[in-house]
Parts: structure tokens; C-alpha cells; sequence
């Protein structure tokens, strides 16, 4: 049985790095800057996107800026959530396997988890390339299940906000919506397992499989 985890709002607290490096480019572009806490929403969501969202004229261009700061500063402005480390060992001890897919690129993501001494828990760490391929999060969930020749049927999607759970529909997989990270309800509502804080995720995670 395989697990897919969600990074950011599921395994890690990234808002400082991730808001700061949004009002960063937007500031250097000139437009008017919301308080932090008004920005948590770009938090899951693939960042050009958010950046349409938000009205900016050049997306793209708003995304080099966000990565300007973000590369050198904002990647590490990150935590784990607290209990996340001791799950992952008490999932894997089980024997379950486990991967990252993600909506950050994979080349960032990979860098967060070997800094928070989480990448010896993921058989694979799957997210998007720098130039927007695989952006769409259920296109990752089916290229993960394409290249490692595990089924949607032996797999759960774990995460925080509604592109988890879609792309877990889109493949056929279940999903669990944690509601500790970034998706506000009416999103982890919609999940077919709910979990409301990591101690309790092995055991959700159990009754996923076995439901």
C-alpha cells in the first residue's frame, strides 16, 4: 500500500516563505501588497495561478520575481508540522511506502524535505518542472502512478486543500484531507477520509485502506 503526501500545509508550514516571496513580487511590480495573513490562500494551488488570481498582468514574470526571493531565502522560512516525523516513521515501520507529490517544484521540494531530514521516508518525490509541466496536480498523481507501476487502487492521496482530492478523483484514488494545513473546510469536506491532526493519521489512514 502507497501513500502520497502532500508538502506544503500537510507535511510542512511554509507561509512565512511562501507569502513573503508573493509580496515581494508583487511589490517589486507595483501593485498593492495584502497583509500575509490575507495571502494564505496561494498556499497549495500551483503559484502562476495565484498570481492570475491576483490580477497581475505578467504571471510569469511575477513568478520569476516570487522565485528570485523564494530560491535564496523563502524555501527554508518552513517548519514541520509538529508529530509529522514520528507518522512518517510509525507509516513506513508499518510498511507502508511513501512518496511526495506536490505542487512545488520537484527540485525545490526535494531540497525542503533533505533539509528537515524527511526524504529518508519517500520511495520518490514527485512534483512539477520549473517550466510548468505537470502543473495540473492530477497530471502529477497520474505520471507518479505511470512511472513507478503502482495503482490508483493500492494508493491514497494525503493533503490539505480541494487539488488534492481532485486529482485523487481524477485517478481513481482515495484521498485523506488534512485539516491542520491551508484548505479552508469546505474544501477537506469534500475528502472521502478527514484527519484533524497527525497523531491521529495512522489510524485514518488505516480505515482509508480498509474501507
Amino acid at each position: 500500500m502507497h501513500i502520497f503526501f502532500d508538502l506544503d500545509g500537510t507535511l510542512t508550514d511554509p507561509k512565512i516563505g511562501i507569502t513573503k516571496s508573493v509580496a515581494f513580487a508583487l511589490s517589486r511590480l507595483g501593485y498593492p501588497v495584502p497583509e500575509l495573513d490575507d495571502l494564505t490562500w496561494v498556499i497549495g494551488p500551483a503559484l502562476i495561478d495565484s498570481f492570475e488570481r491576483l490580477g497581475v498582468s505578467n504571471p510569469e514574470q511575477a513568478l520569476a520575481l516570487y522565485r528570485e526571493r523564494y530560491t535564496d531565502v523563502g524555501l527554508l522560512e518552513n517548519s514541520v508540522y509538529s508529530g509529522i516525523p514520528e507518522v512518517l516513521t510509525a507509516l513506513t515501520g508499518a510498511g507502508f511506502s511513501a512518496s511526495v507529490a506536490t505542487a512545488k517544484p520537484h527540485v525545490y521540494a526535494r531540497r525542503i524535505t533533505a533539509h528537515f531530514g524527511l526524504s529518508r521516508f519517500f520511495a520518490h518525490e514527485f512534483g512539477p518542472e520549473l517550466d510548468g509541466t505537470r502543473n495540473d496536480k492530477g497530471d502529477l498523481l497520474a505520471y507518479a502512478l505511470e512511472t513507478t507501476g503502482i495503482k490508483a487502487s493500492d494508493s491514497i492521496m494525503v493533503g490539505d486543500r480541494i487539488h488534492d482530492i481532485n486529482a485523487a478523483r481524477a485517478v481513481g484514488m482515495r484521498c485523506v484531507g488534512v485539516t491542520w494545513g491551508y484548505g479552508p473546510s469546505a474544501e477537506t469536506d469534500l475528502s472521502d477520509f478527514q484527519c484533524a491532526s497527525p497523531k491521529e493519521l495512522p489510524a485514518v489512514i488505516g480505515q482509508a485502506f480498509n474501507s
